[in-house]
C-alpha cells in the first residue's frame, strides 16, 4: 500500500513540475565570448584582363617556376590585354597549347632545355602547323627551308617536316642549343630565334657590348623588339586565362575547322567531341600511300587525317624510307590488319600511274637543284660530298658516280651533277 502511494506522488510531481524526457538531448557548445569564430573563404574575385592591376600580373609571373626571366613591364602589360581582347579564340588557342605542350616539353627535355620555350610557338604560328608566313616560313616553329635543312628537316614538293610537330621541335631544340652556346642567356636566344644570332650581335655592339635583351632592345629589328615582350605575355596568357574567365575549347584541336561539315557526313565524331578529346597513336611504313586509300578504307575523315599528317603536303606518304602516319587509336587495329586492302585500294589512280611524278616532286625541291626534260641536275656547293647528295635524292653513291662518269670520290663546288632518277 505505502509502495502504491509513492508511485502516485512520484508521478503528481511529474505533472506539476513538468515531464522529464528519458532521450538524451544534444549539448551545444557555445563559443566564449574571446573565441573567434572563422569566417569563410571569399570566392576568388575574376577580373578582365583590362582591370587586373599591375602587381597581380607580376605576383603571378614570379610565382612562375622558370629558367627564363619573365620581367613584367608596360609594354608585356600591352600584348597581355591584346591576347585577352581577342578572347574569342583564345579558348581554341588554350585547347591546341593542351594538345601540343606535352609534346613540345618532351622533346625539350631531351635537350635539357628549359621547358618554357615550348611557349615559343604560340608566337611563331598561333600553334597552326600549316602556318606559312610571306616569308616563307613553315610550321609550327616557322622555319626558313634553308635553316630546317641545316637541323635535318626533309623539305620538298612532297613531304614537309618542318609541318610534323615531333621532328620541327626536335629541329628547334637543336636550333636553341646552338644559339644557347653563343648568347648564354635565354632572353637573347629568344631574340636570336625570331631574328638570327648576327643581327642580335649587331646589337650587342651597338650597345657597347651588353648583353642583356633591355640594354639591346633600341637596336634589334622593330619586329624582334617586341618578340619577347610577346612571349612573356604568351606564357602568362596560357597560364593564367582562368583568372580572367577564359578557359579552352571542349572541342578537339583537330577538329575545330571541320565539324561543320564532317559531322554530318560522319555522325560518329559527335561523340568524338562530346568526349573532347581523339588519342591518336602513331605508325611507321616504309609503303607509298595516299591518304585517300586510308580514309576511304578506315572511314577516318580526310580533314582528320590532314590535320594529323600536316607534313605530307600532297596527302601522299612517299615510302622508300620510313615515314610516321598518325591515326585515330581506334582505327590503329584496322590499319595493321587491312594494310594490303588499303595500299590496293584505287592504287593505279591514285598511286601507280603517277609514280614518276611522285618521284620527281621528291627532288624538285631540293636546293639548287633544276628538272629539264625527266633529268636532274644539281650545282655542287661549299661542303657537299657525294654521301650527303646521294642522301638528298635518295639514290646510291654508286649511281652518282656511274650517271656522271665519276673514278673517284672527289667533287668540286660549282660543278654540275645529273641524277637520272
Amino acid at each position: 500500500m505505502k509502495l502504491r502511494l509513492f508511485i502516485l506522488f512520484v508521478m503528481i510531481c511529474g505533472v506539476v513540475f513538468g515531464e522529464v524526457s528519458p532521450t538524451l538531448q544534444p549539448v551545444v557548445m557555445m563559443p566564449s565570448v574571446d573565441e573567434e569564430v572563422p569566417e569563410p573563404e571569399p570566392e576568388p574575385v575574376i577580373l578582365s584582363a583590362e582591370d587586373t592591376h599591375d602587381s597581380a600580373f607580376i605576383q603571378r609571373l614570379q610565382q612562375l617556376p622558370y629558367v627564363v626571366e619573365l620581367p613584367y613591364n608596360p609594354v608585356v602589360r600591352q600584348y597581355i590585354l591584346r591576347y585577352f581582347k581577342g578572347s574569342k579564340q583564345m579558348p581554341e588557342l588554350l585547347s591546341k597549347h593542351e594538345h601540343y605542350m606535352p609534346i613540345f616539353q618532351d622533346v625539350l627535355a631531351l635537350y635539357d632545355l628549359p621547358y618554357e620555350l615550348a611557349f615559343l610557338p604560340i608566337i611563331e604560328s598561333r600553334l597552326n602547323p600549316t602556318a606559312r608566313s610571306h616569308m616563307g616560313a613553315v610550321g609550327l616553329w616557322q622555319f626558313m627551308p634553308a635553316t630546317g635543312k641545316k637541323y635535318g628537316l626533309e623539305i620538298n614538293s612532297l613531304v614537309d617536316e618542318r609541318r610534323d610537330p615531333i621532328k620541327s621541335t626536335h629541329a628547334a631544340a637543336k636550333f636553341m642549343q646552338a644559339l644557347y652556346k653563343i648568347f648564354e642567356d635565354w632572353n637573347l636566344v629568344i631574340a636570336a630565334y625570331n631574328c638570327g644570332p648576327g643581327n642580335v650581335n649587331k646589337a650587342i655592339y651597338k650597345a657597347g657590348g651588353k648583353r642583356d635583351f633591355w640594354s639591346i632592345y633600341p637596336f634589334l629589328p622593330s619586329e624582334t623588339r617586341v618578340y619577347l615582350p610577346l612571349y612573356i605575355a604568351a606564357v602568362y596568357s596560357m597560364n593564367f586565362a582562368h583568372c580572367h574567365g577564359v578557359y579552352p575549347s571542349e572541342t578537339p584541336v583537330f577538329l575545330q575547322d571541320t565539324i561543320a561539315a564532317d559531322t554530318v557526313m560522319f555522325p560518329e565524331l559527335e561523340e568524338v567531341i562530346a568526349n573532347g578529346s581523339i588519342p591518336v597513336d602513331t605508325i611507321v611504313t616504309s609503303q607509298r600511300v595516299h591518304l585517300t586509300q586510308i580514309s576511304e578504307c578506315l572511314d577516318i575523315p580526310m580533314d582528320v587525317l590532314r590535320q594529323l599528317n600536316p607534313q605530307y603536303a600532297r596527302d601522299i606518304v612517299p615510302g622508300n624510307q620510313e615515314y610516321a602516319i598518325c591515326l585515330p587509336l581506334d582505327k590503329m587495329g584496322d590499319f595493321i590488319l587491312n594494310q594490303d586492302t588499303i595500299l590496293a585500294h584505287r592504287a593505279d589512280e591514285l598511286i601507280n600511274t603517277r609514280r614518276s611524278e611522285i618521284e620527281l616532286l621528291q627532288t624538285t625541291s631540293v636546293e639548287g637543284a633544276t628538272t629539264v626534260n625527266g633529268v636532274t641536275y644539281y650545282k655542287i656547293k661549299e661542303g657537299d660530298n657525294l654521301g650527303a647528295i646521294a642522301a638528298k635524292f635518295r639514290v646510291s653513291v654508286k649511281q652518282l658516280k656511274s650517271w656522271n662518269g665519276l673514278k673517284s670520290d672527289f667533287i668540286r663546288a660549282g660543278k654540275t651533277l645529273k641524277i637520272l632518277k
